[in-house]
Formats: C-alpha cells, structure tokens, sequence
C-alpha cells in the first residue's frame, strides 16, 4: 500500500488507536478484547495480524466492530465469550467497552440488594472470593496497637496538666533565678520511709 492510505489514527469501537501499532495489539486496546480473543477475530476474518492498523480499510474496521459486538455471527465459540447465560436473558454475549463496566456494577448492586453473602462483603469493602484477609487487602493506615512512652505522675515536669488546674505562675520580671547546685556536689539525701527524725541542736535543748 502507499503511504497515502496510511492513516496515523484509526477509531476502533470507540477507541483511537495508533496507525503505527500492529493490528493485533491495536483490536486488543478495546476493552473487553484480549489478545487470544483478538487473534481469533482477525484469523475469522483473514485479516494479517502482524499489519499496522493504519493501513485497515473502512470495510475491514467495520467487520471487525460488528464481529467484536456479535461474535456468534463469525462462529467464535461460546466459550470464548465474557458475559456468558445472561441473568436477565439467559444468552451468552460478549460485552466491550463501556458494557463491561455497566453490568459489572449493576452486578456489584443486585448482590448488596439481595444481601447476599458476596454483597456484604462488597458492602464493607472486603475480599468477594475467600482470599485471605489477614495481611492484605488493608485498606487506610497502618494497623495495630500505638505504641506510646511512659505515663509520667501529675505534677512531674512534662506531664500534661490536669484539666481545670491553674497554669504555674511565671517568675516575676527582674527576679533572680534559682541558684543552681554547684557542680560536683552531692544532693541531699532523703530520709528514708519510717526513719526516726533528726536529732536537735544541743543549744535548742538548753532553752
């Protein structure tokens, strides 16, 4: 063929696709057409699958349409097809395009009407086939217990204040600040629990 039949984009079923692509890579960019099911249409129709879709003909992308819509009129057998024994007719067919999500959700929607088992779990999100749900198919954060630090007692410096307690007065400006203890030296020990008290001076006993 020359280049001037060459077409750059070819609208197949409602999708461009790039003249550039082969012919069975471009048919199976539908949805709902994959690459088996599209190597059969093409060899039903002795249509070249390893040609550019540019060069297909008005007639060859209009026999292609309707054999994607009406597989049973070119003898692809029934069990090739996605929508097979209908539920509202009972008939095999095969859904592209927009279909495919329509009926999928209108599906999706008859089993949470019913309130099926498959519809409950569909209702909460949750795994349909009996996958396993204990480490996949999360959804949100992370999950588990938060770990946090250690409950500090009230009063205790960093602890969070008690709800309707006075905030700590602040030290009044031009004020000293406490003497710090030096360095090297030793705190004060505390008495011990039950300990008898200190013993006084000698000159308090005299008085």
């Amino acid at each position: 063929m020359s280049s001037q039949e060459f077409r750059h984009i070819v609208r197949i079923a409602g999708k461009d696709v790039p003249g550039a692509k082969k012919t069975i890579i471009g048919v199976g960019q539908v949805k709902g057409i994959g690459y088996n099911f599209a190597r059969a249409l093409l060899q039903v129709l002795k249509i070249n699958p390893d040609s550019n879709v540019g060069f297909l003909t008005e007639s060859q992308v209009v026999e292609i349409e309707n054999a994607m819509r009406n597989p049973s009129s070119v003898n692809i057998p029934s069990w090739f097809l996605n929508r097979r024994k209908d539920m509202d007719t009972g008939n095999d067919f095969h859904l592209i395009t927009s279909d495919v999500d329509f009926n999928i959700r209108n599906d999706i929607e008859r089993e949470k009407g019913m309130n099926s088992w498959r519809g409950f779990r569909h209702t909460y999100g949750l795994k349909v086939r009996g996958q396993s749900t204990r480490t996949t198919g999360r959804k949100g954060g992370a999950v588990g217990v938060k770990k946090g630090g250690k409950v500090l007692p009230a009063g205790s410096p960093g602890a969070p204040a008690a709800e309707g307690a006075a905030p700590a007065a602040a030290p009044k400006a031009g004020a000293a600040p406490a003497a710090a203890p030096k360095a090297g030296a030793a705190p004060a020990a505390a008495p011990k629990a039950g300990a008898a008290p200190a013993a006084k001076p000698a000159a308090e006993k005299k008085k």
